[in-house]
Protein backbone atom coordinates (compact mmCIF):
# COMPACT_ATOMS: atom_id res chain seq x y z
CA UNK A 1 0.00 0.00 0.00
CA UNK A 2 1.43 3.22 -1.19
CA UNK A 3 1.58 5.88 2.28
CA UNK A 4 -1.35 8.17 1.49
CA UNK A 5 -0.64 10.89 4.97
CA UNK A 6 1.32 13.26 4.05
CA UNK A 7 -0.30 16.13 2.59
CA UNK A 8 1.19 18.51 -0.30
CA UNK A 9 3.44 21.10 1.10
CA UNK A 10 2.33 23.94 -0.93
CA UNK A 11 -1.62 23.09 -1.26
CA UNK A 12 -4.23 21.72 1.17
CA UNK A 13 -6.48 18.80 -1.04
CA UNK A 14 -9.59 17.24 -0.12
CA UNK A 15 -10.68 15.37 -2.51
CA UNK A 16 -14.76 14.29 -3.42
CA UNK A 17 -16.33 10.94 -3.92
CA UNK A 18 -19.57 9.89 -4.38
CA UNK A 19 -21.07 7.00 -1.73
CA UNK A 20 -22.08 3.66 -4.66
CA UNK A 21 -22.93 1.20 -1.46
CA UNK A 22 -23.02 0.78 1.93
CA UNK A 23 -21.07 -1.76 3.53
CA UNK A 24 -21.74 -1.61 7.62
CA UNK A 25 -21.99 0.25 10.84
CA UNK A 26 -18.80 1.50 12.36
CA UNK A 27 -18.38 1.37 16.12
CA UNK A 28 -18.76 5.00 17.53
CA UNK A 29 -20.52 7.82 19.23
CA UNK A 30 -21.21 9.61 15.62
CA UNK A 31 -22.70 6.35 14.30
CA UNK A 32 -20.79 6.47 11.16
CA UNK A 33 -20.68 4.12 8.10
CA UNK A 34 -18.37 1.95 6.20
CA UNK A 35 -19.15 3.07 2.16
CA UNK A 36 -17.80 2.05 -1.34
CA UNK A 37 -17.32 4.73 -3.34
CA UNK A 38 -16.98 6.35 -6.82
CA UNK A 39 -12.89 6.27 -6.88
CA UNK A 40 -12.87 2.83 -5.76
CA UNK A 41 -12.21 3.38 -2.11
CA UNK A 42 -13.63 2.29 1.42
CA UNK A 43 -14.49 5.28 3.28
CA UNK A 44 -15.92 5.87 7.09
CA UNK A 45 -18.35 8.36 6.27
CA UNK A 46 -20.28 10.84 9.25
CA UNK A 47 -23.11 12.54 8.90
CA UNK A 48 -24.20 15.84 9.58
CA UNK A 49 -27.61 14.27 11.63
CA UNK A 50 -25.28 12.49 13.54
CA UNK A 51 -25.87 12.07 17.44
CA UNK A 52 -22.88 14.68 18.15
CA UNK A 53 -23.63 17.28 15.65
CA UNK A 54 -22.32 18.62 12.62
CA UNK A 55 -19.62 20.32 13.64
CA UNK A 56 -18.27 16.97 14.43
CA UNK A 57 -17.26 17.02 10.55
CA UNK A 58 -16.14 20.33 10.57
CA UNK A 59 -13.57 18.98 13.14
CA UNK A 60 -12.99 15.85 11.06
CA UNK A 61 -12.12 17.20 8.10
CA UNK A 62 -10.02 20.88 9.43
CA UNK A 63 -8.21 18.31 12.34
CA UNK A 64 -7.02 15.83 9.67
CA UNK A 65 -6.02 18.70 7.28
CA UNK A 66 -3.55 20.30 9.85
CA UNK A 67 -2.31 17.10 11.25
CA UNK A 68 -1.38 16.34 7.92
CA UNK A 69 0.36 19.75 7.03
CA UNK A 70 2.50 19.21 10.34
CA UNK A 71 3.90 16.14 8.97
CA UNK A 72 1.57 13.45 10.71
CA UNK A 73 0.12 10.06 9.10
CA UNK A 74 -3.71 10.35 8.87
CA UNK A 75 -6.03 8.86 6.99
CA UNK A 76 -7.03 10.93 3.69
CA UNK A 77 -10.06 13.29 4.39
CA UNK A 78 -12.80 13.35 1.79
CA UNK A 79 -16.68 14.97 0.93
CA UNK A 80 -18.48 12.39 0.02
CA UNK A 81 -22.12 12.76 -1.73
CA UNK A 82 -24.45 11.20 -0.45
CA UNK A 83 -27.64 10.58 -2.44
CA UNK A 84 -31.44 10.42 -1.24
CA UNK A 85 -32.36 7.31 -3.31
CA UNK A 86 -29.38 5.32 -1.82
CA UNK A 87 -30.53 6.40 1.61
CA UNK A 88 -34.22 5.29 0.87
CA UNK A 89 -32.83 1.54 -0.50
CA UNK A 90 -30.67 1.42 2.07
CA UNK A 91 -32.47 0.79 5.76
CA UNK A 92 -29.57 0.26 7.78
CA UNK A 93 -28.32 4.23 6.64
CA UNK A 94 -29.99 5.11 9.59
CA UNK A 95 -29.37 7.02 13.12
CA UNK A 96 -30.46 5.59 16.12
CA UNK A 97 -32.21 7.95 18.72
CA UNK A 98 -33.66 7.66 22.00
CA UNK A 99 -36.83 7.69 20.40
CA UNK A 100 -36.20 5.72 17.36
CA UNK A 101 -34.57 5.76 14.02
CA UNK A 102 -34.08 8.91 11.63
CA UNK A 103 -32.63 8.42 8.21
CA UNK A 104 -28.88 9.31 7.28
CA UNK A 105 -28.87 12.95 5.83
CA UNK A 106 -28.44 13.43 2.04
CA UNK A 107 -26.20 15.81 0.07
CA UNK A 108 -22.37 16.19 1.42
CA UNK A 109 -20.10 14.12 4.30
CA UNK A 110 -17.57 13.90 5.66
CA UNK A 111 -15.25 10.68 4.52
CA UNK A 112 -12.29 8.99 5.77
CA UNK A 113 -10.22 6.89 3.96
CA UNK A 114 -10.41 3.24 5.41
CA UNK A 115 -7.07 2.02 5.50
CA UNK A 116 -8.18 -1.77 5.55
CA UNK A 117 -10.10 -3.98 3.64
CA UNK A 118 -14.01 -3.80 3.52
CA UNK A 119 -13.04 -7.63 5.77
CA UNK A 120 -11.25 -6.22 8.57
CA UNK A 121 -12.97 -5.13 11.21
CA UNK A 122 -12.44 -1.74 13.00
CA UNK A 123 -11.75 -3.37 15.89
CA UNK A 124 -8.84 -5.54 14.66
CA UNK A 125 -7.20 -2.45 13.30
CA UNK A 126 -6.98 -0.78 16.54
CA UNK A 127 -4.89 -2.65 18.84
CA UNK A 128 -1.66 -2.50 19.29
CA UNK A 129 0.17 -4.93 16.83
CA UNK A 130 2.02 -7.78 17.85
CA UNK A 131 5.38 -6.86 16.21
CA UNK A 132 7.18 -3.18 15.69
CA UNK A 133 5.64 -0.05 15.16
CA UNK A 134 7.77 1.35 12.38
CA UNK A 135 6.48 5.09 13.08
CA UNK A 136 6.30 5.21 16.99
CA UNK A 137 7.60 8.59 17.32
CA UNK A 138 4.92 10.45 15.73
CA UNK A 139 2.47 9.11 18.25
CA UNK A 140 4.89 12.37 20.29
CA UNK A 141 3.95 14.55 17.26
CA UNK A 142 0.91 13.60 17.70
CA UNK A 143 0.39 14.79 21.18
CA UNK A 144 1.29 18.11 20.56
CA UNK A 145 -0.89 18.03 17.93
CA UNK A 146 -3.62 17.20 20.13
CA UNK A 147 -2.94 19.31 22.98
CA UNK A 148 -2.43 22.45 20.91
CA UNK A 149 -6.24 21.58 18.77
CA UNK A 150 -7.40 20.76 22.67
CA UNK A 151 -8.79 17.15 21.52
CA UNK A 152 -11.02 16.18 24.37
CA UNK A 153 -10.64 12.55 23.65
CA UNK A 154 -8.13 9.99 24.01
CA UNK A 155 -6.34 9.71 20.41
CA UNK A 156 -7.31 7.29 18.44
CA UNK A 157 -4.99 4.95 16.18
CA UNK A 158 -4.93 2.57 13.54
CA UNK A 159 -2.78 0.19 12.29
CA UNK A 160 -1.87 -0.91 8.80
CA UNK A 161 0.34 -4.11 8.13
CA UNK A 162 3.35 -2.97 6.00
CA UNK A 163 5.70 -5.93 5.68
CA UNK A 164 3.65 -9.23 6.25
CA UNK A 165 6.86 -11.42 6.40
CA UNK A 166 8.45 -8.98 9.49
CA UNK A 167 5.46 -8.27 11.05
CA UNK A 168 6.02 -4.31 10.72
CA UNK A 169 3.14 -2.00 11.27
CA UNK A 170 2.39 1.44 10.92
CA UNK A 171 0.16 3.50 12.74
CA UNK A 172 -2.37 6.43 11.61
CA UNK A 173 -4.15 8.82 13.52
CA UNK A 174 -7.32 8.96 13.07
CA UNK A 175 -10.88 10.63 14.30
CA UNK A 176 -10.74 14.19 15.18
CA UNK A 177 -14.21 14.73 15.67
CA UNK A 178 -13.10 15.86 19.25
CA UNK A 179 -10.79 18.60 18.52
CA UNK A 180 -10.76 22.38 18.99
CA UNK A 181 -13.06 21.49 22.29
CA UNK A 182 -15.18 18.70 20.56
CA UNK A 183 -18.90 20.65 19.31
CA UNK A 184 -18.50 23.26 21.95
CA UNK A 185 -15.81 25.43 20.19
CA UNK A 186 -13.81 26.19 23.45
CA UNK A 187 -10.25 25.71 24.43
CA UNK A 188 -11.04 23.56 28.04
CA UNK A 189 -7.58 22.37 28.45
CA UNK A 190 -6.78 19.65 31.20
CA UNK A 191 -3.15 18.84 31.61
CA UNK A 192 -3.77 14.97 31.35
CA UNK A 193 -6.43 14.85 28.62
CA UNK A 194 -5.70 13.62 24.83
CA UNK A 195 -3.25 11.03 25.60
CA UNK A 196 -3.17 7.50 23.83
CA UNK A 197 -4.03 4.26 25.87
CA UNK A 198 -0.65 2.88 25.29
CA UNK A 199 1.61 4.79 27.33
CA UNK A 200 4.57 3.68 26.63
CA UNK A 201 4.40 5.47 23.18
CA UNK A 202 5.67 8.50 25.59
CA UNK A 203 8.92 6.78 27.52
CA UNK A 204 11.24 8.70 24.70
CA UNK A 205 9.85 12.33 25.77
CA UNK A 206 13.33 13.71 27.43
CA UNK A 207 12.22 17.84 27.07
CA UNK A 208 10.99 19.86 24.36
CA UNK A 209 13.55 18.78 22.00
CA UNK A 210 11.50 15.49 21.66
CA UNK A 211 8.96 17.10 20.33
CA UNK A 212 10.83 18.33 16.92
CA UNK A 213 10.42 18.90 13.79
CA UNK A 214 6.48 19.28 15.00
CA UNK A 215 6.80 21.99 17.35
CA UNK A 216 9.14 24.30 15.17
CA UNK A 217 6.56 23.62 12.36
CA UNK A 218 3.98 24.46 14.59
CA UNK A 219 5.86 27.79 16.19
CA UNK A 220 7.16 28.96 12.85
CA UNK A 221 5.47 27.31 9.74
CA UNK A 222 1.76 27.36 10.50
CA UNK A 223 0.45 30.90 10.43
CA UNK A 224 -3.45 32.37 10.89
CA UNK A 225 -3.43 32.72 6.86
CA UNK A 226 -2.38 28.83 6.87
CA UNK A 227 -5.35 27.90 8.88
CA UNK A 228 -7.96 30.00 6.92
CA UNK A 229 -6.52 28.16 3.38
CA UNK A 230 -7.43 24.97 5.66
CA UNK A 231 -10.86 26.11 6.65
CA UNK A 232 -11.14 27.05 3.08
CA UNK A 233 -12.03 23.10 2.14
CA UNK A 234 -14.44 22.91 4.11
CA UNK A 235 -18.17 22.84 2.07
CA UNK A 236 -20.14 25.75 3.19
CA UNK A 237 -23.05 23.85 4.12
CA UNK A 238 -21.27 22.64 7.23
CA UNK A 239 -20.87 26.37 8.43
CA UNK A 240 -23.93 27.82 7.41
CA UNK A 241 -24.89 30.22 10.62
CA UNK A 242 -21.78 29.60 12.18
CA UNK A 243 -19.14 31.39 10.09
CA UNK A 244 -18.42 34.00 12.42
CA UNK A 245 -17.66 31.81 15.54
CA UNK A 246 -15.61 29.30 13.46
CA UNK A 247 -13.99 32.60 12.35
CA UNK A 248 -12.85 33.27 16.13
CA UNK A 249 -12.17 29.81 16.60
CA UNK A 250 -8.85 30.05 14.03
CA UNK A 251 -7.62 32.97 15.35
CA UNK A 252 -7.90 31.51 18.90
CA UNK A 253 -6.60 28.70 17.36
CA UNK A 254 -3.45 30.45 15.91
CA UNK A 255 -2.65 31.71 19.00
CA UNK A 256 -2.43 28.99 20.98
CA UNK A 257 0.76 28.15 18.64
CA UNK A 258 2.39 30.70 21.01
CA UNK A 259 1.90 29.11 24.22
CA UNK A 260 1.74 25.26 23.43
CA UNK A 261 5.47 25.08 25.31
CA UNK A 262 3.34 26.35 28.15
CA UNK A 263 0.54 23.71 28.18
CA UNK A 264 3.39 20.82 27.86
CA UNK A 265 4.87 22.24 30.95
CA UNK A 266 1.33 21.62 32.42
CA UNK A 267 0.76 18.42 31.17
CA UNK A 268 4.50 16.94 32.35
CA UNK A 269 3.35 18.61 35.85
CA UNK A 270 0.46 16.47 36.22
CA UNK A 271 1.69 13.53 35.41
CA UNK A 272 5.77 13.22 36.53
CA UNK A 273 5.04 9.61 36.74
CA UNK A 274 4.54 9.13 32.88
CA UNK A 275 7.13 11.76 32.16
CA UNK A 276 10.04 10.67 34.14
CA UNK A 277 12.43 11.24 31.56
CA UNK A 278 11.41 14.67 31.52
CA UNK A 279 14.18 17.42 32.98
CA UNK A 280 12.25 18.95 36.17
CA UNK A 281 14.19 22.20 35.00
CA UNK A 282 12.94 22.46 31.60
CA UNK A 283 11.10 25.81 31.12
CA UNK A 284 8.71 27.01 28.31
CA UNK A 285 11.54 29.32 27.14
CA UNK A 286 14.45 26.81 26.53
Amino acid sequence: MSDPSRASPHAFHVGHVRALEHIRRMPGGSQPQLMRCSDGGYYVVKFGNNPQGRRVLVNELLGTLLAARMGLPTAPAATVEVSDPLIRLTPDLSMELPKGRSPCAAGLQFGSRYLGTPKDSASSMCIWPHGSVENSPDFVGMLLFDKWTCNTDGRQVVFVRTQERFHKYKAYMIDNGFCFGGEAWKFADAPRRSLYRNVRVYERITGFDSFEPWITRLEHEFSLELLREAAACIPACWLTGEEAEFSQLLERLNCRRQKIRDELLLMRAASAELFWRWERWCTATA
